[in-house]
């Protein structure tokens, strides 16, 4: 079974920064792509974030444009998630995801970490 274990959230005061991690239980070269989601009560997950296997970057958000960047480090086997000048609407529980290479395709979640934004 593959884990995709999730770190670094945690109570950010507003313009602040924090650093979110994925590590998954086998190796990041594994995976076609790797994304960040995130979510808030009574709402959808939504894509923040993805990274793919040439190391593409996507950001379909545009409120998150400019100040989260995703990135992987390969000899760390982690795929991170860096949030700069983060504001309130950015609280939510945030998801790793990674779409394992197959036929078909597996798809894997981590169990979520929250990220807090509050003075």
């Amino acid at each position: 079974q593959v884990h995709m274990v999730e770190s670094g959230g945690g109570l950010v005061q507003p313009g602040g920064s924090l650093r979110l991690s994925c590590v998954p239980s086998i190796t990041i070269l594994s995976f076609n792509v790797i994304r960040w989601y995130r979510q808030t009560p009574g709402k959808e997950r939504d894509l923040v974030a993805q990274i793919n296997t040439g190391g593409a970057r996507h950001y379909p958000e545009d409120s998150v444009r400019g100040r989260f960047t995703i990135s992987r480090d390969i000899g760390r086997n982690a795929v991170d998630l860096q949030m700069n000048r983060v504001n309130p609407e950015d609280t939510a529980v945030y998801y790793c995801y990674g779409e394992q290479w197959g036929e078909p395709p597996t798809d894997h979640w981590g169990q979520g970490t929250q990220v807090t934004v509050s003075s």
